[in-house]
Formats: C-alpha cells, sequence, structure tokens
C-alpha cells in the first residue's frame, strides 16, 4: 500500500508531532507551540467536542484528583482555567477543611489550610484543556490516527509512521514527544532501531477499584465537601472516596490492594462501602439515587522508564506523563506529574536546548521530578507485604516514622498542613523531617 506524506512543513517552518491527547499530550502541545510554528497532536481515538470518556481511556471514568502543584502549573499554562472550572459547576475549596479523611485509626483534624483545590470529573478537565489548547495558533488533532513506527535517519527521528484511518502515512517533524501513557512504544521503537532499551523499575500491587456515580443533595453531608478512606496497612487495604463533581452529582470510588477488589454487583458493592471504617460514605449512598453503572478497573503495577540512564538516544524524541512513569492512581499524583514534566520540557525549550543536548537535560529534570511520586506512593504501597518489586533500603524505618505523621495529624493541624504541602507536591517529602516537624511528630 502506498505510503501518504502529510503536508510537509514549509521551508523555514518547524513542526512537532505529540502522540496522545490525553491530559500529557495536550500540556505538551501547549508547551511546544511557544517554539514550534506547528503542533500535530495525533490520536487513536475519535475525539469529541464535549466532556466525554473515549474507548482508549477507561480509567477516566473513574475518579480522578488535581494536586494543588497541578492546579498551579495549569493555571500558569492556560490562565483562568481555573475560574471556567468553576463556571462548569467544579467545586473549589481549601483542601485542609473540605476533606473528611479517616486514616490509621482517626480522622485528620480539619481546619482551613490556605491550600486550594478543585474538584471535577476527568472528561469536564480534559475537554476545557483541549478547548483552550486547540485553539492556538498552529496547534490542531488529528483523531482516528495511530502511532506506527518512528521515522529515523542517521540517528535522528525526522517523522513519524502513522495510519490515518487505515491509511499508512508519513508525518515528518522536527520533534516527536510520546505521551501515550502505559500504551507507550518507545521502549520497542528504540530496540528495533538498535538503540538501547532503558531499564524499568516496577512495583505490583495488584489493585483493583470500582465507581459509580449517583446524584448530590445538599443535605448529604454536612461539615465537609467530601469523604475519603485510606487503608492502613497492612491489615486494612481498602479505600474508598466520595466526591462532588459538576451536576450535582457525587462520584464514588473504591479501591482494594493485591486483588482485595471491590465488586460490582450492587450487593457487593454497597457491603464493600459498609466494611469501611468512615461510614459517611454508605450512609450517604445508601439512600442517594444511582446515577451509573458500577465500572470496575484493574492497575496491576507502577512502572517506571529510566530513560535517564540511557548513554545513547535518538535526536528528535522524548517521552512524557505515563509514558515516563506511571503511579498507583489511589494517590492522584499522574495528572500533575505529567503538568510538570511539561514545565520541565517548557523550561528545556526556553533555554535553547536542541538534540541530543535537549533530551539528556531534559530527562534528568523528568527524573528528578518522578523521584518525588514514585517514593511517595511506592513507600506507602510497600506497607503492604505483599507488594513486590525494588524496595529502597531504609523504606520500613522511614514508614515508621511516616505512620507517626499520619496519626499526629489527627490533632496537629501544623503537621497536617506540612502533609498537605507534600501530599500536593507543593512541598519535597524532607520537610516532614525539619527540626520543627520532628518535635511535633514525635514528642508531642
Amino acid at each position: 500500500m502506498p505510503i501518504d506524506r502529510i503536508s510537509s512543513v514549509s521551508e523555514g517552518k518547524t513542526r512537532a508531532v505529540v502522540i496522545g491527547a490525553s491530559m500529557a499530550g495536550l500540556l505538551t502541545a501547549r508547551v511546544l507551540s511557544d517554539f514550534h510554528d506547528e503542533v500535530v497532536i495525533i490520536e487513536k481515538d475519535v475525539v469529541p467536542d464535549e466532556p466525554a470518556s473515549r474507548k482508549g481511556q477507561p480509567q477516566t471514568r473513574h475518579l480522578h484528583g488535581l494536586l494543588a502543584r497541578g492546579l498551579d502549573v495549569l493555571e500558569s499554562l492556560l490562565p483562568g482555567l481555573t475560574v471556567e472550572l468553576i463556571q462548569h459547576g467544579a467545586i473549589y475549596d481549601d483542601m485542609g477543611s473540605a476533606i473528611r479523611w479517616y486514616q490509621f485509626g482517626g480522622y485528620r483534624r480539619q481546619f482551613v489550610s490556605g491550600l486550594m483545590g478543585v474538584i471535577q470529573s476527568r472528561p469536564l478537565l480534559e475537554f476545557l484543556v483541549r478547548r483552550r489548547v486547540l485553539a492556538l495558533p498552529g496547534v490542531r488533532l488529528m483523531d482516528r490516527c495511530s502511532a506506527d513506527r518512528l521515522a529515523i535517519s542517521r540517528g535522528t527521528v525526522t517523522g513519524l509512521h502513522v495510519l490515518l484511518d487505515g491509511r499508512p502515512a508519513l508525518l515528518s517533524s522536527d520533534l516527536v514527544v510520546d505521551c501515550a501513557g502505559r500504551g507507550s512504544r518507545t521502549a520497542s521503537w528504540l530496540a528495533e532501531a538498535g538503540f538501547p532499551s532503558p531499564k524499568t523499575s516496577e512495583v505490583t500491587v495488584h489493585l483493583g477499584y470500582a465507581t459509580r456515580t449517583y446524584r448530590w443533595e445538599e443535605d448529604h453531608l454536612t461539615g465537609a465537601r467530601l469523604c475519603m478512606s485510606l487503608p492502613s496497612p497492612p491489615q486494612v487495604r481498602r479505600s474508598g472516596f466520595l466526591l462532588p463533581i459538576e451536576g450535582k452529582r457525587w462520584m464514588l470510588t473504591m479501591a482494594g490492594w493485591h486483588r482485595d477488589y471491590p465488586p460490582t454487583d450492587e450487593e457487593g458493592f454497597n457491603a464493600f462501602a459498609r466494611s469501611l471504617p468512615l461510614p459517611d460514605i454508605y450512609r450517604i449512598i445508601r439512600s442517594a439515587e444511582p446515577l451509573s453503572d458500577i465500572l470496575p478497573y484493574r492497575f496491576k503495577s507502577s512502572r517506571r522508564f529510566h530513560y535517564e540512564k540511557l548513554s545513547t538516544f535518538p535526536d528528535g524524541l522524548l517521552v512524557l506523563g505515563d509514558a515516563v512513569a506511571s503511579f498507583n492512581p489511589v494517590y492522584a499524583q499522574g495528572m500533575t506529574s505529567a503538568a510538570m514534566q511539561a514545565n520541565a520540557l517548557h523550561a528545556c525549550l526556553q533555554k535553547g536546548l536542541r538534540g541530543h543536548a535537549l533530551s539528556r537535560q531534559y530527562f534528568k529534570k523528568v527524573a528528578r521530578l518522578v523521584d518525588i511520586p514514585w517514593q511517595l506512593a511506592t513507600g506507602e504501597d510497600f506497607r503492604f507485604p505483599e507488594t513486590t518489586g525494588p524496595k529502597p533500603a531504609g523504606t520500613d524505618l522511614l514508614n515508621t516514622y511516616v505512620t507517626r505523621v499520619h496519626k499526629a495529624t489527627h490533632r496537629d493541624t501544623a503537621v497536617y498542613g506540612q502533609f498537605l504541602q507534600v501530599m500536593n507536591m507543593v512541598e519535597p517529602p524532607t520537610s516532614l523531617l525539619c527540626p520543627r516537624m520532628l518535635w511535633r511528630v514525635l514528642l508531642r
């Protein structure tokens, strides 16, 4: 079958190609639009012009959290997005006072923290971001277009072979950024082209979750806006998150580690909710009107590709988002991590980096960014003895201290405030080890 060449770049113009039109791909396109005349986003699914999940995004039908650091980055890249989210029904509130949060035998002490967060469905957030990005000059989306293989010449990626409506085509480019998530094929493409494949780290948790939406009523919950029940390992391995989203709906996502999966029949699903130590979740859904079926999802392992350790890498190619590192989704780090990586790419491009210098500096920056959510997520998962994977020395000792931190948040708002800063990737985890925090956690 002949190969079509999709509109070659005009002389003196530059083109970047982004694989994947999810949040990572959209934010990457936003960044690249500052440095390239044309940015083409390719997506294998049909992308509707409305807030909706796609076939290739089963996880978007479940609860998603955007951490405070992620919201800050999105607002810097797309000014006014927060206001637009609120206008479309998103909930904007203080994270310290809005959450009724049970873990490790007690409730975290609610207080006004000054750390603001926004709650909405993933389809709404992605739709508003996509609409903003596609309105930028030079940015276009090609849906029903899947990546097939890289076009490489003399160690440089010169384009991407794609299947457009089933027909092979070549999309020439100056830069390709893989934002295809856990379905990324860059590692295998590198091997096929004679480059070394990156080493991987994998921490297996066998998480399963299930989600249902309900009609929200004002009198369902007083004294808080949302409920969160997280596990107290190793005995308790279940969690539940009941959050309000746009359209006057509750979204309930419940999860279990190491195959303690929530059932998808109504009786079993409700029994799972009743088993959570935070009673409000079951109390609310017992009388609330269901608005959806019960939708399951499985997540085997957190996985990380160490591109920063490769000695050789083709020019004209980068990887971003879940295609670099994907974390246990319970900790809500994925979108924020992708936003921070997009920010790192912007910083590299602002310095005028290109070719080998760009990939080397970019992957170093990304590795440092990924270290923190990886440490936080896998550290918590290693509380379960069934968790397998590369476990850093000292993890158990650190978890002993972090358990004391968790319990201190039941009574000490200073500790809770610092914990929220760390959890939201605003402050580093080491801030919980400063003398002031050590004293409050260990001596009080």
